[in-house]
């Protein structure tokens, strides 16, 4: 009688340990397309004095999953160890591989399922949420610098460039003509030089001189012109080149007039245009006039054992208590590198699942014939006593 009893108790134990573990391979396979989840084993243990078995506990897998290649260029997957830090509006930190980022309303960098604030480097190096908002547009800068140069024909008695486009401080721009005339008259190689601005108002003027060879003298090289477009004058140099050198503005016979401004610096209020992270987790940041610069760095966290990660959501994970997160940068020390536009999948093979899960079906389907068959032995047991 006892066996029998202790044979019904270990086959209901059965049963539930292998439900159990069916949870968990249902959890599994349920998250196998959420990215950045890492899949769960359960555990199972002999009951002291073979009463049975049980559940012992479960272990992630901390295996990565397959990085694929997405088109949102905010997506970045971590190829090696480590995991995002993110906050939450309470202060709470979670650690993540899913990189679904996007940034919000605010210039902030959050996860687009959860709306939490992604941590990392700023450019100045402190640590905390990533804030590009005084990054999204450059302020207007003035020119200072325009370079001219190509050919002047030396029998043409003018050569004018139109459409010279420079920016005050303001982020104003101002369309300007420069006017070659030649003085060669009065002194070899002479030309004059004068800057107006579109309502033909006079900027500056100079002269420019080149030697035999047609290259330019030394000291006659550049002219300066002053504009009052705010409250202090704006300089303007224009540069015609080295002396002697043939890159810059020239005058050679039989070669038609090519000269041509280019600004070298100088631009108006430039919105953001485009964003990416490189291997190292920095932000680079386009411009619409083609400037880039670098921004702030995603952080990284490990732990000395990942397997004690409390798992709260898919793809989320809590710190544990006994242990401290090592925070760092990307692609140094211990930490992985970063796929742009990229995100690590779940790790859960769906065959091995699958597979798990027709031993466990047999396992349960066994355990209930043992639980039916001992059910029957008492019942036998019943009847022959009341027969008796």
């Amino acid at each position: 009688m006892p066996s029998i009893m202790q044979a019904l108790y270990n086959s209901v134990s059965g049963l539930f340990s292998f439900s159990q573990t069916l949870n968990t391979i249902s959890n599994n396979v349920s998250n196998m397309n959420t990215p950045g989840f890492r899949g769960s084993d359960s555990f199972m243990e002999n009951v002291l004095d073979d009463n049975g078995s049980r559940v012992a506990g479960t272990g992630l897998d901390l295996s990565e999953g397959q990085i694929e290649q997405t088109s949102t260029s905010t997506d970045v997957a971590i190829d090696g160890k480590g995991f995002f830090i993110l906050q939450d509006p309470q202060g709470t930190t979670y650690y993540t591989r899913s990189g679904q980022f996007e940034f919000n309303d605010k210039g902030q960098l959050v996860d687009s399922v959860n709306q939490y604030l992604v941590l990392g480097y700023a450019t100045n190096g402190s640590y905390g949420p990533i804030d590009i908002s005084s990054l999204e547009k450059l302020p207007a800068q003035a020119t200072s610098s325009i370079s001219m140069a190509g050919n002047v024909d030396p029998t043409s008695p003018s050569d004018t460039v139109n459409n010279v486009t420079v920016y005050d401080a303001q982020g104003n721009s101002h369309v300007l003509t420069v006017t070659l005339t030649s003085n060669t008259s009065v002194t070899p190689g002479s030309w004059l030089v004068s800057v107006t601005d579109a309502g033909g108002t006079s900027l500056g003027s100079g002269e420019i001189r080149f030697a035999t060879d047609g290259t330019l003298q030394p000291g006659y090289t550049s002219v300066t012109a002053n504009a009052s477009w705010g409250p202090t004058p704006q300089a303007l140099a224009f540069s015609f080149g080295t002396a002697g050198g043939l890159s810059g503005t020239t005058t050679f016979s039989g070669t038609a007039s090519t000269l041509a401004a280019q600004v070298k610096d100088g631009h108006g209020v430039v919105g953001l245009s485009s964003e990416s992270f490189d291997t190292t987790g920095t932000l680079q940041l386009a411009y619409a006039d083609g400037e880039t610069k670098a921004g702030p760095q995603l952080a990284l966290a490990t732990f000395q054992d990942e397997s004690s990660l409390q798992m709260i959501q898919g793809n989320l994970y809590l710190q544990p208590q006994t242990q401290i997160a090592q925070v760092g940068r990307p692609s140094s020390t211990v930490f992985g590198k970063i796929d742009g536009s990229s995100l690590e999948m779940s790790n859960v093979d769906l065959t091995q699942e699958l597979a798990d899960m027709i031993v466990i079906q047999r396992g349960y389907q066994a355990s209930s014939r043992v639980m039916t068959v001992s059910s029957d032995m008492l019942q036998q047991l019943y009847d022959s006593t009341r027969g008796g």
